[in-house]
């Protein structure tokens, strides 16, 4: 696997700052090229690149951003290298997200350069769009298998090799070819009790642990007080361009002190009156969100030092009122503003849930679950409104739904989806049904949430009758 250095993160690092910058401002164009840059120095950098370029190409997209055009189509779809032919695609991607063949052009080309964190997030993303597509392709179920077995996923590929076999279910190679997976998936769970793999595995995380460590671009106090100076120069030059304005306040903010929050804000305040261009409000609230949750964490440190002491507790739960209501409001607005944003309308969504506005947030999730990466994430919260509503068997369908539509049944987001349907199936009065899902959790996870307890509890019952 191709790991990042310090000195690629750091060179990808101004890249991304860049784009962030560019995006803020509405310049996606250039923005999806200032991520391109970045990946080019550290393609396998999926946090920092990957991800917040495939949000950029969807907020693009809402508003109304162009295709590819046919010049741009001829010219990226090739490249003398992997790495090459990974950004053209990922080029087209951005500027055409609905296009699945371009993000198969880059599952294919992160493969053939072994980069496996980014395979893996595209490679589970076509999975959950041509899931979800009216006819989904045989072909794409095909490319999946080879791409999860190269990545020694062989979970997945069974699952893809499955949906393959549903489509085309005379085919005698499928077939074959999922009795092989099979065995490679028996094999490769056996292997976990060898002690060299085990030591693997343990090299794996460290290593894993390491490069989460040193992710970020890590900036000296002189360099963030210089980068203020600077912005501040410019923006004297250029008062009225966005790009100056963004800059100064992502510098203020890497300050990290309240009085360069403030000013941040205040700078991003008047730009919103000045030109009613939402964007400076978005940021201005964004800064509002991560400051308040800055002064949580640090409440909540004080309250753990010392947990008798009232004052400390109240502290905490007045930030956290106080961020419930912040938050509310922003994401009002961004849904207001950007009515075609699918995560802006996820994320409201997930600030009244807690509210108790069942009502108004499952329009939201239902229209959120049209962005295949969120399905099965909003679809649970769908569910989860219609159990706090009240209404259990609506609730029962959308859990069932949505287990149905995700392949992998052993990670947290399928114990998930089953707990829940355990629970709506138990408060509606069908024991046997719930015991029988909590069963099949406890036998993956047993110490997931207090599932333990629950079939302890349900088989009493039984026994009791």
């Amino acid at each position: 696997m191709q790991e990042m250095n310090n000195e690629e993160l750091a060179s990808a690092g101004v890249f991304f700052e860049r784009a962030q910058e560019a995006a803020e401002s509405g310049n996606f164009d250039y923005a999806i090229e200032m991520y391109l840059g970045g990946l080019n120095c550290a393609p396998d950098a999926l946090e920092e690149g990957h991800l917040p370029l495939c949000e950029l190409a969807l907020h693009r997209k809402g508003k109304g951003g162009q295709k590819p055009s046919m010049m741009e189509r001829v010219k990226r779809l090739r490249g003398k290298t992997p790495l090459e032919q990974l950004l053209n695609a990922e080029y087209l991607f951005a500027k055409d997200p609905d296009h699945l063949p371009y993000a198969e052009a880059m599952l294919k080309a992160a493969i053939a350069g072994d980069y496996k964190r980014t395979a893996d997030w595209i490679a589970n993303l076509i999975f959950q769009t041509n899931n979800a597509a009216d006819k989904p392709s045989l072909h794409t179920y095909i490319l999946l298998k080879d791409s999860y077995a190269a990545l020694g996923q062989f979970g997945k590929a069974l699952a893809a090799c499955q949906r393959a076999c549903r489509i085309k279910p005379q085919d005698k190679d499928l077939a074959d070819e999922f009795k092989n997976l099979s065995a490679e998936l028996t094999m490769a769970s056996g292997k976990y009790d060898q002690q060299g793999d085990f030591r693997q595995s343990i090299k794996d995380r460290e290593g894993q642990e390491m490069l989460q460590a040193t992710q970020g671009v890590v900036k000296s106090e002189d360099y963030r007080l210089l980068a203020v100076k600077q912005a501040r120069e410019e923006i004297a030059q250029n008062p009225d361009r966005p790009r100056s304005v963004f800059k100064l306040v992502q510098a203020l903010s890497d300050l990290q002190t309240g009085e360069a929050q403030n000013e941040a804000i205040e700078l991003l305040e008047n730009a919103y009156k000045n030109t009613s261009d939402f964007s400076f409000e978005q940021r201005a609230g964004q800064l509002r969100i991560g400051w308040l949750k800055h002064k949580i964490r640090g409440a909540k440190a004080a309250r753990q030092a010392h947990p008798d002491n009232a004052e400390a507790k109240s502290k905490v739960e007045g930030l956290l009122t106080q961020l419930n209501n912040i938050e509310l409001e922003h994401y009002r607005l961004c849904v207001e503003n950007y009515p075609t944003d699918l995560q802006a309308k996820y994320d409201y969504g997930n600030c009244l849930l807690p509210n108790k506005r069942y009502d108004e947030a499952i329009p939201l999730f239902q229209e959120a679950q049209k962005d295949p990466r969120r399905k099965i994430a909003a679809m649970d919260k769908i569910g989860l409104c219609f159990y706090l509503k009240g209404w259990l068997t609506d609730a029962i369908d959308v859990f069932a739904r949505a287990i149905e539509s995700y392949e992998i049944k052993d990670d947290n987001i399928a114990k998930e989806l089953r707990y829940n349907l355990g629970r709506a199936h138990e408060d509606n009065g069908d024991a046997e049904k719930a015991l029988e899902i909590y069963r099949r959790i406890a036998q993956i996870d047993f110490a997931y949430k207090d599932v333990g307890q629950r079939v302890d509890k349900l088989r009493q019952s039984q026994k009791e009758k």
